[in-house]
C-alpha cells in the first residue's frame, strides 16, 4: 500500500497553491491549500487516500486537525498556554467542587456522628430501626444516579444543575432535625439520598469533560479528598456541638448538628451558582484561545469532541452502549467491592467507640484515619498521573486493607485494633479514588456512554450500603462477630475482607482485557470506543492511536 495526502491548512498570510509530485504514483499530490480570512473552531478533518499496490484502487479516510489558532502555536507556546489553562480550570472548578461534596458527604453521613449525639435515645428507636434509617438513603441514592447523570448530559448546565439540587438536599438535610419519630426519620433519609444522588456522579462526569486522561486521577483524588474531610470534620463538630449546644433551645445536640449542617450547605450552594462553569465549549470565562484548547486537548486525547450540544446527548443510546460494553460490568463489579469494603466508614464512630472511649473522645478519634487516608489519595492518585499507570495504585492498598480487617478481626486489644482502624480508611480509599478515574479512562467516549456508565457503575457499588448498616449493630462489638449454629464468624471483617480481595480481582481481570484491547489496537483492528489509527489526530495519537490506560 502506498499512501498520499491531501489536507486543507489555513493561515494568516496569503493564499497559495502548491502541488507536487507523488514519489510512488507519479500522479500530482492534491495541492495544500492556504486560506486567507476567517479562522474556525472546529477541527478541520483531513482526507487521506490510499492506493492498493495491485490494484490501484483508492480508498480514502478521514484524520481529524486542530483548528488554527492552536495549530499554529509553537510547542514551547502551546504547553505553556495548556499549563495555564490547566491552573485557571483547577481554580474554577476544583476548590468549589470539594466544598460541595464535603457537605453532600457531611450530610449524608452524618448521622453516624448523630447517633452518639442522642438521636437513637430521644427518638426511641429500638432493634435495627436506626440502621434502617441508614441504610434506606441508599435505596433513593442507586434510583436516581442514571437518570440525573443523563438528564445533566443532556441539558449540558453543571453550573445551574449541581447547586440546584445542592440546595434542595440542605433543605431536606436540615429538615431532618424537625424529625419525631422513626417514621419520619426513615421518610426524610429516602429523600435526602434519592436528591443527593444527582451529585457525585455528576461531578465524575464533570469532570472528565474538563481534564484529559492522564490529569484526571489527581483531580479526582481531589475531589474524593472532600468526603474525607468530611469524615474528619464530622467527628470534629459533632463532638464541639455535643459538648456546647446540647439543650440549647429546648433542642439537642443531633437536632442542632442537621440545622447548622443544612444551613451551610444551602449557602455553599448560592454561592456555586456564581462560580461554576458549564463544559468548555459553553463557558464564558474562557477566551477564544483558551476555549479552542480546551476543547481540542480533550479531542486529541480521545479522539472525539467531547460535548457538540443538547441534539447530540440521546439517553437510551448512551445506556445501550454502556449496558452491551463488557468492561463496565467488570468496572461494575471492581467499584461494587470497593464501596462494600468501605462500608465500615457509614458507621465509623461506632466502630471507633467500641475502643472503650467516651463519646467525645471517640468522635474525635475519628479524625486522625481520615488525615491519613486524605494524604495518602493524593500521593497515589499523584504518582498514577504522573506515571499513566492505574492496575498497581488501586491494587496495592487493598492489601493494606485486607491486612487491616484481619487485624480487627482476630484481636480484642486496643493498640492493634485502633492500627486496623487508621489502615481501613487509607486502605480502602486510596485506590478507590483511582479506580474512579479509570472508568472514564477506560470509557472515555461518546460522552453519553460515559455518563451512563458513572452513574450506572457508582449507583450499583453503593448498593452494597443497604446491607452493610446491619453489620454494624452496637451488640456485635468489639469485633463485630455474630453467632450462627453455635459456631462464632467475624461477619463485617471478613465480608469487607472478601469484598476488598474480589476487588483486586476485578482489577486484574480488567487489565487483561485493556491488554488484549490494545494489542488489538497494536495490529490496526478496530475497537469500539477507541480511536483507530487511521483516524488518529496529530501527536501521540496519529503516531501511536489511542490506548486504553493500564
Amino acid at each position: 500500500m502506498s499512501t498520499r495526502k491531501s489536507y486543507l491548512s489555513s493561515h494568516h498570510s496569503g493564499g497559495l497553491w502548491k502541488s507536487k509530485k507523488d514519489k510512488h504514483t507519479g500522479a500530482d499530490e492534491a495541492p495544500e491549500v492556504r486560506l486567507e480570512g476567517d479562522e474556525k473552531l472546529e477541527p478541520e478533518h483531513v482526507s487521506e487516500t490510499s492506493f492498493d499496490a495491485a490494484t490501484g484502487s483508492p480508498s480514502t479516510h478521514r484524520r481529524r486537525e486542530a483548528p488554527p489558532l492552536v495549530r499554529d502555536l509553537a510547542p514551547e507556546e502551546r504547553a505553556h498556554l495548556e499549563k495555564v489553562l490547566v491552573a485557571k480550570i483547577d481554580l474554577h472548578l476544583l476548590p468549589m467542587l470539594i466544598l460541595m461534596y464535603l457537605m453532600n458527604y457531611l450530610d449524608r453521613n452524618n448521622i453516624a456522628a448523630a447517633r452518639l449525639a442522642g438521636l437513637e435515645e430521644e427518638l426511641d428507636l429500638t432493634g435495627t430501626q436506626y440502621l434502617t434509617a441508614v441504610s434506606i438513603l441508599f435505596v433513593g441514592y442507586i434510583l436516581m444516579q442514571v437518570p440525573s447523570n443523563l438528564f445533566l448530559n443532556k441539558i449540558g448546565k453543571p453550573a445551574l444543575y449541581l447547586p440546584t439540587v445542592m440546595i434542595i438536599w440542605g433543605v431536606i438535610s436540615a429538615a431532618t432535625a424537625a424529625a419525631e419519630s422513626f417514621g419520619g426519620l426513615v421518610a426524610i433519609r429516602f429523600f435526602l439520598g434519592f436528591v443527593e444522588a444527582a451529585y457525585f456522579p455528576g461531578c465524575l462526569f464533570f469532570l472528565s469533560s474538563w481534564y484529559t486522561r492522564k490529569e484526571l486521577g489527581f483531580r479526582t483524588a481531589i475531589l474524593y479528598s472532600g468526603s474525607l474531610m468530611s469524615g474528619a470534620f464530622s467527628g470534629l463538630i459533632t463532638a464541639g456541638i455535643t459538648s456546647g449546644m446540647d439543650g440549647k433551645r429546648g433542642l439537642r445536640a443531633w437536632r442542632w448538628l442537621f440545622i447548622i449542617e443544612g444551613v451551610i450547605t444551602i449557602v455553599i450552594a448560592m454561592m456555586a451558582y456564581f462560580i461554576l462553569p458549564n463544559f468548555p465549549r459553553t463557558t464564558s470565562w474562557l477566551t477564544e484561545n483558551e476555549r479552542q484548547l480546551a476543547i481540542w486537548r480533550l479531542d486529541e486525547d480521545i479522539g472525539e469532541d467531547d460535548w457538540l450540544g443538547s441534539h447530540k446527548q440521546t439517553f437510551w443510546h448512551g445506556m445501550k452502549l454502556a449496558f452491551t460494553d463488557i468492561k463496565m460490568w467488570v468496572l461494575m463489579v471492581l467499584l461494587f467491592c470497593f464501596v462494600a469494603s468501605g462500608t465500615v466508614t457509614n458507621l465509623f464512630p461506632t466502630v471507633v467507640q467500641t475502643l472503650g472511649y467516651s463519646n467525645i473522645v471517640s468522635l474525635l478519634l475519628t479524625v486522625p484515619p481520615y488525615v491519613l487516608g486524605v494524604i495518602t489519595t493524593f500521593a497515589n492518585s499523584w504518582h498514577a498521573d504522573k506515571t499513566g499507570e492505574r492496575y498497581f495504585h488501586i491494587t496495592v492498598p487493598l492489601y493494606f486493607a485486607v491486612a487491616a480487617f484481619i487485624i480487627a478481626a482476630v484481636t480484642t486489644k486496643t493498640a492493634p485494633r485502633y492500627l486496623a482502624m487508621m489502615l481501613m480508611i487509607p486502605g480502602v480509599y486510596t485506590g478507590y479514588v483511582v479506580a474512579l478515574a479509570w472508568i472514564s479512562n477506560t470509557l472515555p467516549r461518546p460522552p453519553a456512554k460515559r455518563a451512563a456508565a458513572l452513574a450506572a457503575i457508582n449507583a450499583v457499588s453503593n448498593a452494597s450500603s443497604i446491607y452493610a448498616s446491619y453489620m454494624y449493630p452496637e451488640s456485635a462489638g468489639p469485633r463485630y462477630r455474630a453467632f450462627t449454629d453455635q459456631s462464632q464468624k467475624v461477619v463485617a471483617m471478613s465480608v469487607n475482607c472478601v469484598t476488598a480481595f474480589i476487588a483486586i480481582c476485578a482489577a486484574t481481570l480488567l487489565r487483561f482485557i485493556l491488554v488484549h484491547l490494545n494489542k488489538k489496537l497494536d495490529r490496526g483492528e478496530v475497537v469500539e470506543g477507541a480511536v483507530a489509527v487511521g483516524e488518529a489526530i496529530p501527536g501521540e495519537a496519529a503516531q501511536k492511536g489511542f490506548r486504553f490506560v493500564l
